[in-house]
């Protein structure tokens, strides 16, 4: 099917362009209003300007890129699926919900709250994403290259997430988790990953009070805690080779802990059975 283009012109209103198929946008600019793509597939985005609301809803194969979301085009991307956006500014909160298949690259998100709920399929490569409280609550099957975050309760409910090479500025992250896997990446903030079954961590380094605390399946391999990751594996279940000291260690559940040195290890009455943690010194 050979694609409609509209190049240089401005749409506004209500649904300016609902319902369309097979259509190329080239520096088209849409102004206040809602849903002007809604309802439609095969639709193809570059250097286009969306300042309305809700204008990606119910999309089926989209592919954005070199755009600007503003502030005002805020919950864009919803109900919608197979979506590439590339080298993209996304300005607006609230968006990517309720998606199925959709690769960000190169994409900034300054203003990311409430952003990428309930999606599936996701792939992110060389993404930034400042003040993004919540993201990713309640998604799966999610891959990550890259990721700059700022943002608390990071990745909440989430299931089948793999990252690599990122950098997680976000207190209470991971919480109730699903086979997570992290490689390569600084996880800073506190109350990491409390709840969590089968979150594996790689070469990572962790920084934050009280981390990894009533996990069920924890493993890590040749990881780094900084000072502030103290009282951590609280009620654990856990596999972990820590390179360099822990601050402290406080009543796992059961397993085996091995580093360097520990600052404090605390094991009390409080400890919950089996309560047969092994924690040795390398």
């Amino acid at each position: 099917m050979q694609m409609e283009i509209i190049k240089d012109q401005e749409f506004g209103g209500e649904r300016p362009l609902y319902n369309t198929h097979g259509l190329r946008l080239e520096n088209v600019t849409i102004h206040v209003g809602e849903s002007a793509l809604k309802e439609t597939s095969d639709i193809e985005a570059e250097g286009c300007r969306f300042e309305g609301k809700y204008p990606f809803w119910e999309c089926d194969g989209f592919k954005v890129k070199d755009c600007l979301f503003t502030e005002g085009a805020r919950a864009a991307l919803w109900y919608s699926r197979n979506l590439l956006m590339e080298d993209t500014l996304v300005e607006a909160p609230k968006m990517f919900r309720e998606m199925d298949g959709l690769t960000l690259r190169r994409v900034r998100i300054p203003n990311a709250a409430e952003t990428l709920w309930r999606c599936s399929n996701v792939a992110l490569v060389d993404v930034e994403i400042n003040k993004g409280d919540y993201l990713f609550m309640h998604s799966h099957d999610i891959k990550v290259y890259g990721l700059k975050l700022q943002g608390n309760y990071s990745f909440q409910y989430c299931r089948n997430v793999e990252i690599h090479d990122s950098i997680l500025d976000s207190k209470d992250a991971f919480w109730e988790t699903e086979n997570v896997s992290v490689y390569d990446s600084f996880l800073n903030g506190e109350y990491l990953a409390w709840y969590s079954k089968n979150l594996r961590l790689v070469n990572c380094r962790i920084a934050g009070t009280q981390p990894l605390c009533y996990a069920d399946g924890l493993v890590l391999e040749n990881c780094t805690f900084d000072p502030d990751a103290d009282l951590s594996f609280e009620y654990s279940s856990v596999q972990a080779d820590v390179r360099g000291n822990i601050t402290s260690v406080k009543n796992p559940r059961t397993g085996r802990i091995v580093a360097d040195s520990y600052g404090e290890i605390i094991l009390n009455d409080d400890i919950k059975a089996p309560g047969d943690c092994r924690v040795e010194t390398r």
